[in-house]
């Protein structure tokens, strides 16, 4: 079994101190880029941030693949030097497309979706159902007649996030932006894991994104997989020392060897 099809469990008690001590990257090591909001960064910031990394976190407009992978590329392309893109849930779709530009040296799911090129987010979930039971999505149609969506609060926290504290999963419950219906099938126009190397991060305990779609997607792709035990959607939240450890490890891979 080759280095990129590695796969590690571990159990969320006992996986922090794996990551601590890791040595600082060199100064030419790519920048960490990340495709999800502020909020769930934070805690992950900081410990990219004290490695001496360079973390940026632009929107995901979530208006749809080809407009959101669009968007990012074009950031992409107004930076200096090689490039690690993260994204978690659908922001893995996002950086699969724009993740084809020649300044991306790397990518990481973080519970990320991994589509190939032609294939859209329902096409995977038909493959394999999120196990999450009863209705979650609230539509809401716009006057252009197009339709976004949004999770109903009263679910978030049970299906989402069930290993946070209640009062943080009730304020990403109402702070949560709404995504357009379309995204989830507009077809990925491109799949940069065909080419970039590729690290992933999952919790086992994932109900909106089964286990199993993960598994299936990134041994696809040969990524480097860290399941954690356990764990929820929302796993840069709850763990994020496992989470930027494994950013830490593909920024520090891509360094040392660059995709040509």
């Amino acid at each position: 079994m080759t280095r990129r099809q590695r796969r590690a469990v571990y159990s969320r008690p006992a996986v922090s101190p794996r990551w601590w001590g890791r040595p600082r990257p060199p100064n030419d090591c790519p920048r960490s880029r990340r495709v999800f909001g502020r909020v769930k960064l934070a805690a992950v910031f900081d410990q990219l941030d004290s490695d001496g990394h360079t973390v940026l976190a632009p929107p995901n407009l979530l208006r749809g693949v080809p407009y959101d992978g669009s968007y990012l590329a074009s950031l992409v392309d107004q930076l200096d030097g090689p490039v690690v893109l993260a994204g978690h849930s659908y922001g893995g779709v996002v950086i699969t497309v724009a993740g084809s530009s020649n300044k991306v040296a790397g990518l990481v799911y973080v519970v990320g979706l991994a589509p190939d090129e032609g294939e859209a987010v329902n096409d995977l979930q038909g493959r394999f159902p999120s196990l999450a039971m009863g209705t979650l999505v609230r539509p809401a149609s716009l006057p252009d007649g197009s339709v976004e969506i949004s999770i109903d609060p009263a679910r978030f926290h049970d299906v989402f996030c069930a290993d946070l504290p209640a009062d943080d999963a009730a304020f990403m419950a109402i702070s949560q932006r709404p995504v357009s219906a379309m995204a989830f099938d507009d077809p990925a126009t491109a799949a940069a894991w065909r080419a970039k190397p590729s690290w992933a991060v999952f919790g086992t305990a994932g109900l909106p994104v089964a286990p199993e779609l993960h598994r299936f997607s990134y041994d696809r792709a040969g990524s480097t997989v860290t399941e954690v035990e356990g764990a929820s959607q929302f796993v840069m939240m709850s763990q994020p020392g496992i989470v930027a450890g494994v950013i830490r490890e593909a920024v520090m891979a891509c360094a040392t060897n660059p995709v040509a």
